[in-house]
């Protein structure tokens, strides 16, 4: 095992393992509902939710490959998807009503059904800005289908998504529970003691449940493993963009470009990232990393 983790206390929320790890677990449920208490509508309220399997949802081979990384129903029949995103995609939007449309589609009942659904809120957590040309600040979005007198037409299906990027509070800045919460997924893995300001009692389980020391060795070694996929998508990443190319992967397949995406690809293969972090990392779908990986690998 590296060094490098034991540097930090605290896991990195938002690489795989330290995503489910915090949110994905019955132990640590509460943590859940409290966070989704801050980013749902006002109006809505969760006081209780059971994990649900994500491999249960999608019928055909194109379905299969929608794996959420969680899914859980309400006390009240309401269903949240709520994924952890750190790369920006082609058709991401499309990709997330796209996975919307499972939760619908379970709740489709055999003989006489009256076709009443229970909402379903698709949320994403992102470690990316959709646009970083545009000034505009807001980094909550809640989105809704409207009709042309911007009225509500339905309000069973709502796309939340956080922009964490954006925010850009210091501790001593914090307002609220929910700036709180942010302040947490941006910077818990930098921390090397629970701050004056996070002191309420679901921040104290946070804590606990992040600290690297308590982990077995079997959860260190999976934490690593996860923790270096989401290094080596932030630093090339990263480096596409200091040097020009991320235009090039985002907009590639559009404009027959695609010289820079394969390169990209093969680059991600070299250094052992499964294809569906290949995906993650360059927009591209699945089938197009198999495509070229089967037409260009050596």
């Amino acid at each position: 095992m590296s060094n490098q983790i034991s540097i930090n206390k605290y896991i990195n929320p938002l690489t795989d393992f330290g995503f489910k790890k915090l949110f994905g677990t019955e132990l640590n449920k509460n943590l859940l509902i409290d966070f989704l208490n801050q980013i749902l509508p006002k109006d809505k309220k969760v006081t209780d939710l059971t994990y649900s399997s994500t491999d249960k949802l999608g019928k055909t081979g194109v379905d299969r490959k929608a794996i959420f990384d969680l899914y859980c129903k309400g006390k009240n029949g309401e269903r949240f998807i709520v994924e952890m995103q750190k790369a920006k995609q082609n058709y991401f939007k499309d990709r997330s009503v796209f996975y919307s449309t499972f939760p619908i589609q379970e709740q489709a009942r055999k003989g006489d059904w009256d076709f009443k659904l229970d909402p379903v809120y698709s949320i994403g957590i992102l470690d990316f800005i959709f646009d970083e040309h545009k000034t505009d600040s807001t980094l909550h979005h809640v989105i809704e289908f409207k009709n042309q007198r911007g009225e509500v037409f339905f309000d069973k299906l709502k796309l939340i998504y956080l922009e964490l990027p954006k925010f850009k509070k210091k501790e001593k800045d914090l307002k609220n529970h929910y700036e709180k919460w942010l302040f947490v997924l941006r910077h818990l893995s930098e921390l090397q003691n629970r701050p004056e300001k996070l002191q309420e009692k679901v921040f104290k389980q946070l804590f606990e449940a992040a600290e690297i020391a308590s982990f077995t060795k079997a959860e260190r070694e999976a934490y690593e493993e996860s923790l270096k996929h989401y290094r080596d998508i932030k630093n090339i990443v990263d480096t596409s963009r200091e040097e020009g190319r991320i235009e090039g992967i985002e907009q590639g397949i559009e404009q027959g470009e695609k010289k820079q995406i394969i390169k990209t690809v093969l680059n991600f293969h070299e250094l052992g990232l499964s294809n569906d972090k290949i995906a993650q990392g360059t927009g591209i779908s699945i089938i197009e990393v198999e495509k070229i990986l089967k037409e260009h690998k050596k």
